[in-house]
């Protein structure tokens, strides 16, 4: 019968028919559930004692059948026939509706359900309706949490026998399929296909609602809940809720705290193996992402591609409240808050509150003192390393941000940036109580305390307070004697770096503040604003105590003193 193809034996149950009537027998164990033959070593039944004896096989490591072609082996010659065809290519079984072709028949029929649409077996415990019984079964896994598989190296355990395999390849290192383009190798056959896409482009899969394409449907599939705002994976502990399993897990260690990734060269944890692989660039120095259009390099494939935009100008967020724009939506989410004033990340030792929880954990060394950055060449400690990095600049005299209106250079972009505005007036910082303009936020917080009266900082020997932190710092020299920065011209020395700028004025006769009424000409810009005050006779400071007037401050606390008696001298 097998040469003529005669099937005698049909199925009651179903369409199916046999050559044999020993296959017919086995074949209703599918349909009664029957599985007489028990494994003696584990808890697996099968119906057909010849599965049983394949089965055995995986106890035993026994694989008889040999591939003359490479070093893979086999337990069934069913098995070396199927991998024989990735040798010759041949593909036996095609598909009548589409060009897809297939090396067993199995493969083919569960093919043609994707045409047809046919989902004959559903789950009792949700409405997902699967084409393949075995889809079901592995589905069923994800309800009970059974994962049958497990690694004996390490505590991984998983629901398909082929996911353990590729796992293993994480512990061994294999990666058998190399790309003839470049030097990627991959662990599986179907990572190296997908990466061959970033060579040719090829992205089949295209989304009917936009312009978008992907290489894999999976990555259409995560696409299109862009447009439809469906996010399946709901957490059990907050509100938030997400698209993809993967991202509920790596949510779920912000409530666990869990940071498996450990560095080994410095104290960092991270959640993922691929944030702990970036940080490792850090210690390294490896930036493998270079940009064609300047000299900038990066870590990750993604900072490459945001710095892009710098030079396109591409902001394709754009708030619907204001004309701002964004390279990203998540730098768009966060300036939407500034419009409702959200603040969800709460200090929980004092009242601040800030809308990223990164401002958070910085606020936090304020309350600890912590400052993880160490300086190598002096004492200074950060809790950024920005600013350690921009600190080291002060030791290598480093300035690459030049201006380009003036020979002035700097250490960073920030300062460049506040010191154009110094040549084009720019003040965007408005006090809402008076007419005053900073171009820094923290110099409008820092003239608001005017206003206020408020001086939090206070000196610990003795009771003067001071409005600002820098101030108090200052202050604490006059304690200590503290004078480190000096002259090289002179004896002189100074606690602050800007007051040896003002004294190195003394030694060049440098007067930058020239007056446009008449030929005066002064080394600080505060001096030249007293100045003024002659040409046009305003007299800002007022006696509370009776009428007098006077041009400087200085004037009226000499004044003051006649009301209380006091004497200075």
């Amino acid at each position: 019968m097998t040469h003529t193809g005669e099937k005698p034996f049909q199925c009651d149950l179903c369409n199916k028919a046999f050559s044999h009537k020993g296959n017919l027998k086995c074949h209703m164990m599918t349909h009664t559930g029957e599985k007489p033959f028990q494994c003696d070593l584990c808890n697996k039944a099968f119906s057909c004692k010849a599965d049983l004896k394949c089965h055995m096989m995986t106890h035993t490591g026994e694989k008889p059948f040999q591939c003359d072609l490479c070093d893979s082996a086999f337990p069934r010659k069913a098995d070396i026939k199927l991998h024989m065809m990735t040798h010759t290519g041949e593909k036996p079984f095609q598909c009548d509706q589409c060009n897809k072709a297939f090396s067993r028949k199995d493969h083919l029929k569960l093919h043609m359900k994707t045409h047809t649409g046919e989902k004959l077996f559903q789950c009792d415990l949700c409405n997902k309706a699967f084409s393949h019984k075995a889809d079901l079964r592995r589905h069923m896994m994800i309800h009970t949490g059974e994962k049958p598989f497990q690694c004996d190296l390490c505590d991984s355990a998983f629901l398909l026998n082929s996911h353990l395999k590729r796992h293993m390849k994480t512990h061994t290192g294999e990666k058998p399929f190399q790309c003839d383009l470049c030097d990627s190798a991959f662990p599986r056959k179907a990572d190296l296909k997908l990466h061959m896409m970033t060579h040719t482009g090829e992205k089949p899969f295209q989304c009917d609602q936009c312009d978008s394409t992907f290489p894999r449907k999976a990555d259409l599939k995560l696409h299109m809940m862009t447009h439809t705002g469906e996010k399946p994976f709901q957490c059990g502990l907050c509100d938030s809720a997400f698209r993809r399993k993967a991202n509920l897990n790596l949510h779920m260690m912000t409530h666990t705290g869990e940071k498996p990734f450990q560095c080994d060269l410095c104290d960092s944890a991270f959640p993922q193996k691929a944030n702990l692989k970036v940080h490792m660039m850090t210690h390294t120095g490896e930036k493998p992402f270079q940009c064609d259009l300047c000299d900038s390099a990066f870590p990750r494939k993604a900072d490459l591609k945001l710095h892009m935009m710098t030079h396109t100008g591409e902001k394709p967020f754009q708030c619907d409240q204001c004309d701002s724009a964004f390279p990203r939506k998540a730098d768009l989410k966060l300036h939407m808050m500034t419009h409702t004033g959200e603040k969800p990340f709460q200090c929980g030792l004092c009242d601040s509150a800030f809308r990223r929880k990164a401002n958070l954990n910085l606020h936090m060394m304020t309350h600890t003192g912590e400052k993880p950055f160490q300086c190598d060449l002096c004492d200074s400690a950060f809790s950024l390393r920005g600013h350690l990095n921009r600190h080291m600049k002060t030791h290598t005299g480093e300035k690459p941000f030049q201006c380009g209106l003036c020979d002035s250079a700097f250490p960073g972009k920030g300062d460049l940036k506040r010191h154009i505005m110094t040549h084009t007036g720019e003040k965007p910082f408005q006090c809402g109580l008076c007419d005053s303009a900073f171009p820094r936020k923290a110099d409008l917080k820092s003239h608001m305390v005017t206003h206020t009266g408020e001086k939090p900082f206070q000196c610990d020997l003795c009771d003067y307070p001071f409005s600002r932190k820098a101030d108090l710092k200052h202050h604490m020299m006059t304690h200590t004697g503290e004078k480190p920065f000096q002259c090289d011209l002179c004896d002189s020395a100074f606690p602050r770096k800007r007051d040896l700028k003002l004294h190195m004025m003394t030694h060049t006769g440098e007067k930058p503040f020239q007056c446009d009424l008449c030929n005066k000409a002064f080394s600080r810009k505060g001096y030249l604003k007293r100045h003024m005050v002659t040409h046009t006779g305003e007299k800002p400071f007022q006696c509370d105590q009776c009428d007098s007037a006077f041009s400087g401050n200085s004037g009226l606390k000499r004044h003051m003193m006649t009301h209380t008696g006091e004497k200075p001298f």
